[in-house]
């Protein structure tokens, strides 16, 4: 009769399992400490240094002083909602007339081949134009025009640009969504007797929206910051309020606070794209794992 077997050694299994786990956790923590140490050195280094170059206190002077920053913060803070109001109008704008373009560039056969030709030439102009140029030929070029009927005012071509110009870079990110949709999911909508719009409402577009979501956000991180460049065209807003205050003070401190603002928006945004980001990543991960 053969020996039992001998009962397992749970000791050295639990060290077995705690040393796994503290790898682990060394892999997954230990890179972040050490890009926080070095983070800190660098950053301890800078405020080491700076106040010791020769400029420094001349620079706190114009740029950092306490009570420029306080008496020009009303003002432009009553600009900022210019680029505010701007930024909302412009991507609701530019949100739909971007699917449009996407959808027009996505359209299969020979009978929507203008179509196509359409949306790549205009997704291949404006793409190509420098956004500021766009914006001084349109906000000086048209009003010249006196045309009667077409608006005259310098924020409402100032904000036409900036539509036209991210309506193109919008689209490229519908028309790539849609291109990461597998063909069989528009087979199969096909296949149960959805038409083709219907298939590329119903079942196309959800899909490739979703999964654009980050870039999209992307661009309208990038497309506030844009709205400044409307200042060129003579339009109070956050940026043309710290000029006026830097021509009026000789202190360059109005365009911190502008900066300030702009920060406000951006780096909330900025961490909240990440943050979608960084879940879908970990929602296609999961989900290849169960497939």
């Amino acid at each position: 009769m053969a020996d039992p077997a001998p009962p397992p050694d749970l000791g050295s299994r639990r060290s077995r399992i705690l040393a796994g786990a503290g790898g682990r956790w060394t892999a997954a923590i230990g890179p972040s400490l050490i890009a926080l140490a070095s983070t800190a050195v660098v950053v301890g280094l800078l405020v080491w240094l700076i106040p010791k170059s020769k400029g420094y206190e001349e620079v706190k002077t114009n740029f950092f002083d306490r009570a420029q920053f306080d008496d020009s913060l009303p003002a432009i803070a009553e600009a900022f909602k210019t680029n505010i109001k701007m930024f909302l109008v412009i991507e609701a704008i530019v949100l739909v007339a971007a699917l449009v373009i996407a959808v027009m560039r996505s359209l299969p056969g020979p009978v929507f081949f203008p179509l196509r030709v359409m949306a790549i030439i205009y997704a291949d102009l404006f793409r190509g134009i420098p956004t500021i140029l766009l914006v001084l030929l349109l906000g000086f070029g048209v009003p010249a025009l006196q045309i009667e009927g077409l608006p005259t005012s310098e924020l409402f071509w100032g904000g036409a640009s900036l539509v036209l110009v991210y309506t193109a870079y919008v689209s490229e990110v519908y028309r790539a969504g849609i291109d990461s949709v597998h063909p069989s999911q528009d087979a199969a909508a096909r296949s149960l007797g959805l038409g083709r719009m219907q298939s590329m409402r119903h079942v196309v577009l959800p899909q490739a929206v979703r999964r654009v979501i980050p870039p999209l956000l992307n661009d309208f991180i990038g497309l506030q910051k844009d709205t400044a460049l409307v200042f060129q065209l003579g339009v109070v807003e956050a940026l043309n309020q710290a000029s006026i205050d830097v021509a009026a003070t000789f202190n360059y401190t109005p365009y911190v606070v502008t900066a300030v603002f702009f920060l406000a928006i951006t780096i909330p945004m900025t961490r909240f794209t990440d943050w979608l980001m960084t879940r879908d990543r970990r929602r296609r991960m999961a989900g290849g794992l169960v497939a």
